[in-house]
């Protein structure tokens, strides 16, 4: 059940309690800080409000958070520049299946993509994005296990530069959003890559989980701190999150969700559009 759907069961037949809407608004993963705010604007302009009048005032807070239009992927920069695109998060997220389904949906454009397998903390996903990668299509830059993250970034935007792709995509190892000296390493990556093109990485995404509620608000501000984030990828989407985090996240980081995932395929990831997440999955 959606939240303006739970918000209309919740107080058809009478008045709004405040309190209540406030709890039905955590309950749909919008955070503590955020529903408060949603709460304390409508007491203050709307005075008594019904179930139908309640649903339409949240619709109009999130939606004036979220925009209605979806943010592009940056376009390719001029041959020998290619848009990097930096992807991070915690274990466990599905995080290099994003950076594959991106990958995809990048070369469905008809864009050159290269991929650089910078998760070199397990020897599985350097495996799994080279599997990725032969199915698509996509070169993928490796190292040994363990190897150095920032070399394989670096030799990656490399041949991006040499070969005229148009988008290089960095797999980082998934970290603890708290594990000081793994954000640390995330910032040496992006001093590596400036080293090749100063503004690179343009682009500096998290991916997280939908079903993990206000823990993705908060690994998003730990990663802003190290990276400041330029997009989001949730995934997902189609099991037990109810994607209030994306608002959330958007409203106190100003980070905007980018992608969305919601299934295992390359073909189950979609641009994310603010207008059709808030009728159709809110």
């Amino acid at each position: 059940m959606g939240l303006f759907q739970s918000i209309l069961n919740r107080f058809r037949g009478h008045d709004v309690d405040w309190d209540d809407l406030e709890e039905t608004l955590i309950g749909g993963d919008l955070g503590v800080r955020l529903s408060t705010e949603i709460v304390e604007r409508l007491r203050r302009h709307k005075g008594k409000l019904d179930a139908e009048s309640a649903a339409n005032a949240c619709r109009e807070e999130i939606t004036a958070i979220l925009g209605t239009d979806p943010i592009p992927v940056p376009p390719p920069g001029p041959p020998g520049k290619p848009t990097v695109i930096l992807v991070a998060g915690v274990n466990g997220v599905g995080k290099t299946t994003s950076v594959a389904k991106l990958a995809a949906f990048l070369k469905n454009q008809g864009h050159e993509v290269v991929l650089a397998a910078a998760d070199t903390f397990r020897a599985a996903a350097i495996e799994q994005l080279k599997i990725w990668g032969e199915r698509l299509g996509v070169p993928v830059v490796t190292t040994q296990y363990q190897g150095d993250p920032s070399a394989v970034c670096f030799e990656a935007h490399q041949k991006a530069i040499a070969t005229g792709a148009a988008y290089l995509i960095c797999d980082t190892a998934g970290r603890l959003h708290t594990r000081h000296n793994l954000m640390e390493e995330l910032k040496k990556i992006r001093r590596t890559l400036a080293k090749q093109d100063e503004d690179a990485p343009q682009e500096r995404w998290i991916v997280v989980d939908a079903s993990t509620g206000s823990n993705a608000v908060s690994q998003a501000r730990e990663f802003q701190s190290a990276l400041d984030l330029t997009g989001v990828i949730v995934t997902k989407l189609d099991g037990s999150g109810k994607g209030g985090s994306v608002v959330a996240i958007r409203h106190e980081l100003g980070v905007p969700t980018r992608f969305i995932g919601t299934g295992e395929k390359a073909a189950d990831f979609e641009a994310f559009v603010p207008g059709r997440f808030v009728e159709t999955l809110l």
